[in-house]
Parts: C-alpha cells; sequence; structure tokens
C-alpha cells in the first residue's frame, strides 16, 4: 500500500465517523428552525427557507422546557460539585493518609463499586429514599447522583494525586500545616486538571440520567430535562419542529461544555499517567 493512501486512510475513516455523527443533529438542528413537518420532510438536510425563532420561545414557555431545563441544570451541577468535594477529601485521605492497612482495604471497596451496575441497585435506592420521607422530592435525586459517581471519582483523582511529589507536602509540614491546609492549598491547585475531568464526566451522567428521574419524582413542577421531555414529545408528536427544538436545548449545555473544557478533560485523564 502506497505511504499516501496510508496517511490518507486514517482521516478518511475519522471523516467517515464524524459524519455518521454529525449528520442527524444537523437534521435535528436545521429542523428546529423550520415551519411546519412538510418542510422538513422534503428538505430534510436544507436550510430552513425562513428561519423560525418562535419555536424556541414556544417550546421554551408553552412546552415548559425553561422548568425542566433549569431542574437539571441546578440538580446536575450541584451534585457533581458535591461529589467532587467529596471523592477528592476521600481520594487524599486514601493516597496520603499514612493508614496503608485501611487505605488499601476502601481503596479495594471502592473498585468493588465500580462493578455493580447501577440499575442494579434500583430497588434499594426506591425502598431508601421512600423511607427517608424524600421520595418525590429533589433530594431523591440529588443524593444518589452524588453517591453514585464517589467510585470512578476517587479513582480518577487518586489516581492524579499519586502523580503529585511528596516533597511538596512535606515542606508545607514543615511550615506547620496540617491534613486540611495541606489538601485545600497544596493538593487541590494542584489537581485541578483532575477536578474539572471528573466534574464534567458526574455533571454529563447527570444531565442524561432518566430511570431514577423518571420514578423518584411524579411532580410535572420537579422533573428534570430527560423525563420532561418524553411528556413533550407525547404532546408535540405531530409538530416535529418542536420535538427537535427540545432535543436542541437538551445538547446545547453538553456541547458548551465540551467546547470550552474538552482540553481540560483530556488533560485530567492522561496527566496522571503522563507524569507519573
Amino acid at each position: 500500500m502506497p505511504a499516501a493512501i496510508k496517511k490518507a486512510f486514517p482521516h478518511a475513516v475519522m471523516l467517515t465517523y464524524v459524519a455518521v455523527i454529525l449528520l442527524p443533529f444537523l437534521f435535528v438542528l436545521f429542523s428546529s428552525f423550520k415551519a411546519n413537518n412538510v418542510e422538513i420532510a422534503t428538505r430534510p438536510f436544507g436550510l430552513p427557507k425562513t428561519w423560525a425563532f418562535e419555536n424556541y420561545k414556544e417550546a421554551w414557555v408553552k412546552a415548559k422546557i425553561n422548568v425542566y431545563f433549569w431542574n437539571s441544570l441546578y440538580l446536575s451541577l450541584s451534585s457533581a460539585a458535591v461529589g467532587v468535594l467529596l471523592a477528592a477529601a476521600a481520594a487524599f485521605a486514601l493516597v496520603r493518609m499514612k493508614f496503608e492497612a485501611v487505605s488499601r482495604w476502601i481503596y479495594q471497596y471502592v473498585l468493588i463499586g465500580m462493578l455493580i451496575p447501577g440499575n442494579v441497585l434500583f430497588i434499594a435506592q426506591y425502598l431508601l429514599v421512600r423511607n427517608m420521607g424524600i421520595l418525590n422530592t429533589h433530594w431523591s435525586l440529588f443524593l444518589p447522583y452524588t453517591a453514585g459517581a464517589l467510585p470512578l471519582s476517587v479513582l480518577l483523582i487518586a489516581a492524579f494525586m499519586r502523580s503529585i511529589p511528596g516533597e511538596l507536602e512535606e515542606a508545607a509540614i514543615v511550615d506547620g500545616l496540617r491534613a486540611p491546609g495541606l489538601l485545600l492549598r497544596i493538593v487541590l491547585p494542584l489537581t485541578v486538571p483532575a477536578l474539572v475531568t471528573v466534574f464534567i464526566i458526574n455533571f454529563l451522567g447527570n444531565w442524561n440520567e432518566y430511570l431514577l428521574a423518571n420514578f423518584f419524582l411524579s411532580k410535572d413542577s420537579l422533573r428534570t430535562l430527560p423525563t420532561g421531555m418524553v411528556g413533550f414529545r407525547d404532546a408535540f408528536q405531530t409538530n416535529y419542529a418542536l420535538v427537535c427544538t427540545g432535543i436542541v436545548y437538551s445538547v446545547v449545555p453538553v456541547l458548551v461544555i465540551y467546547t470550552f473544557l474538552q482540553k481540560k478533560i483530556i488533560e485530567g485523564l492522561t496527566a496522571g499517567s503522563v507524569k507519573g
């Protein structure tokens, strides 16, 4: 095989992959600005003849996408942020505290937590939430979202913390810093790439979660975007433009995060292995 073909082949494969991924999104994006179903059917991938921006206003207000959107946003942000802080504290204790035997057992316990599929715990989570009296409140999602992400979060942050030179902490201890000061002033600033990566992974998982939100919340005013979109689809199934508009609303935060923070994601996932 000629060298030119060898070089071009991987690029051709990647371009094909990008096209397969991008074309459905372009269809949804263009359809969300079209005035009616006829235009969508006759020109599925074409630009709209007239840009119907009112579709977005109608979906945002009339279909209550604004309620579902903000519910998802603050639940995803808050649970991801709290989860990162808890995981960072746990990872610091496992990596730096001088209890090797205990840390080893706890670390194995964390690894076992990653092997358990989330759906297996659904019935136990439902019973726990019901017995706590928080069913049909946002707490019923906040607590499972936060706790469910801890195993992977602790694993990633602990792997990154192991790459931080111990001499930095030894010097800080000589200066009089104790464990809380070491974590807040030395370790966390150096662990920012891993923290950002874990935050983004947790946020996206919470943003797209459907099963718990569907069964734990029955009030329409509390629903998240994935569950709200199901009712939105049923109510506007004959108006494909509005359905596509709702899909765009659900995708925008994910695209924004990846656009601005994709370098941090890659850095956080690879820095530990590179430095180690």
